[in-house]
């Protein structure tokens, strides 16, 4: 798009003059954003669908998972506080960290047999699979 001008007053931009377009492609940006949001591992056998979350520094208090419909929610939060007193002043630190991550789950799931497991910073979740429906066997049916 041209940028058309009255003088020296622009009548029109192009879009990328509207957008920060390298703040929002530069990778100091991504790299800020995706420190934020755990690793997630998704693999899936024969029998289940296993769902890895790396999030270090958690307890196991501190995780919510719940299933509404198809939508499998894991979020956790944790706060800290330390405090430092001294001759004249007192100190105050309080640490947040938590994330928010959503999977839409496969219709072949056992929604009633997930479990969920956090050991050595990792939370595992394990999803069955439904057994697969058995085709009926040929019939020959008569012509009346």
């Amino acid at each position: 798009m041209a940028n058309l001008t009255t003088g020296k007053l622009p009548i029109s931009r192009p879009w990328s003059d509207w957008l920060d377009v390298d703040r929002i492609f530069n990778d100091n940006f991504l790299t800020e954003f995706n420190k934020k949001m755990p690793a997630i591992n998704v693999a899936e056998t024969d029998k289940a669908y296993q769902i890895e979350v790396v999030a270090p520094g958690f307890l196991k208090t501190d995780f919510t998972v719940k299933l509404d419909g198809d939508m499998l929610q894991i979020s956790a939060e944790s706060t800290t506080e330390t405090k430092g007193e001294e001759k004249n002043y007192t100190r105050k630190e309080y640490h947040r960290n938590s994330f928010n991550r959503s999977f839409t789950l496969p219709e072949n799931v056992q929604a009633d047999a997930i479990n969920a497991q956090y050991e050595d910073g990792i939370l595992t979740l394990t999803i069955p699979k439904l057994a697969p429906q058995s085709k009926p066997a040929p019939k020959s049916i008569n012509v009346l």
